[in-house]
């Protein structure tokens, strides 16, 4: 049932760091593909989709503020797509808002407010740190609350093709039955109980054949929002709702799916079994993730409440420099938020526009590009980008590259 290659240390923790040992790269060939890790693969290897790549990222929970963690997520998907149109791609990013689940509406239960009214408010907020922060627009923002019906029909699929089970009035998809269970985060058996039950997977409920079976479909509780379906009235589980719009808003397969690590499981490894077994195709070619930002040696979350909020940060410094703090740490390395990261950034902005503008443009950009096309290592991108800054080179198309408008 469980798939076991030897990487559970890696996801255990969530301030995984799944960086590969890194070696000298041979001189970069214009022709050469970008090479990104590949969760699911464990190893860096070449991302070659085509002419239009299909992405998913998983989208905030809208209950409170965005913070530093969120904005470093999404801003590597962003230098990821950057690049992938400067390569000649076009891109078709989708990142889901997740308007019903437990978080959300314990938030609004707190606050005696309407949990779709307190979605649009905290939304508001989340797309004004993100224009800030210069991040593209995603091609589709769908809410879980537009796809019920989806849900509800990808539900049906499941049960139908023997993978899923009704018991206690919620339906439960059945881990036992699907053989490649583990194949994104490589845990043993163990390690997934304990992150099922941190992430709210119940693995004590009673109505489930063995406990690391999740809900794709399960009662309201009485102040709840339930919605009619063949199982009786109820609400959709978590993971169910990234499959529907996933497949709904792109394909059955898609090139690309990312998040922050802390996803890998419970939520990503069950979106690929569910995604799997109701279709019978693969359902991502390629597992990427963003590692954990922390601050006092502990994950930056919303539970834990030692968060960096990205719209306090907007209040006093630079949108650009903030961005530069962000990319002058690797995607995959944890990163500690301390008091240096923010004077550093801005010091580097400003040495930046400085060269904006005059000088060689072309050895900064190949300098830029072979950087990111090596596994999107940005802080090698913002080291090229500061020597030449410093021999007096236009840097400016470069940086716009890491999505920093230096004009």
């Amino acid at each position: 049932m469980v798939a076991n290659t030897g990487h559970e240390a890696e996801l255990t923790d969530p301030t995984w760091d799944a960086r590969a040992p890194r070696v000298a790269s041979a001189p970069h060939d214009a022709d050469e593909p970008l090479r990104l890790y590949d969760t699911a693969r464990a190893a860096v290897v070449p991302f070659e989709p085509g002419p239009v790549v299909s992405m998913y990222t998983c989208g905030i929970t809208p209950y409170d503020a965005s913070h530093l963690g969120h904005a470093a997520t999404y801003v590597t998907y962003d230098v990821l797509q950057r690049r992938l149109r400067d390569r000649g791609h076009d891109t078709r990013c989708v990142r889901n808002v997740t308007d019903v689940d437990d978080d959300i509406l314990r938030k609004a239960r707190e606050l005696g407010v309407h949990y779709l009214d307190l979605a649009a408010a905290e939304m508001a907020r989340f797309d004004g740190d993100m224009k800030a922060l210069n991040v593209v627009h995603c091609w589709s923002e769908p809410r879980a609350t537009s796809a019920i019906a989806d849900i509800r029909g990808f539900i049906g699929m499941v049960l139908d093709q023997g993978y899923a089970y009704e018991s206690g009035g919620a339906v439960y998809f059945d881990v036992g039955s699907f053989e490649r269970f583990g194949q994104v985060s490589h845990l043993g058996r163990d390690e997934m109980l304990v992150l099922a039950a941190e992430h709210g997977g119940n693995p004590d409920d009673p109505n489930k054949r063995d406990p690391l079976d999740f809900v794709l479909w399960q009662p309201s509780a009485p102040d709840e929002p339930a919605w009619e379906s063949l199982w009786g009235p109820g609400r959709p589980g978590w993971h169910i709702e990234c499959s529907a719009l996933a497949m709904r808003e792109l394909d059955t397969t898609i090139d690309l799916h990312g998040g922050g690590a802390d996803l890998v499981f419970p939520h990503h490894e069950c979106e690929a079994a569910q995604s799997e077994a109701a279709t019978g195709q693969p359902f991502v070619r390629h597992w990427m993730h963003q590692a954990m930002v922390r601050m006092d040696g502990e994950k930056m979350s919303k539970s834990l409440g030692n968060l960096v909020f990205v719209t306090d940060l907007l209040e006093t410094d630079d949108p650009r420099a903030i961005r530069l703090g962000i990319v002058a740490h690797h995607y995959r390395d944890s990163w500690s938020w301390d008091d240096d990261i923010m004077p550093t950034a801005a010091a580097r902005l400003v040495a930046w526009q400085a060269a904006a503008g005059s000088g060689d443009v072309d050895a900064p950009l190949a300098a830029v590009r072979a950087a990111l096309d090596d596994d999107l290592d940005t802080p090698a991108a913002v080291a090229a980008l500061d020597a030449a800054a410093a021999a007096g080179h236009d840097v400016g198309p470069a940086a716009r590259l890491l999505g920093v408008d230096l004009g």
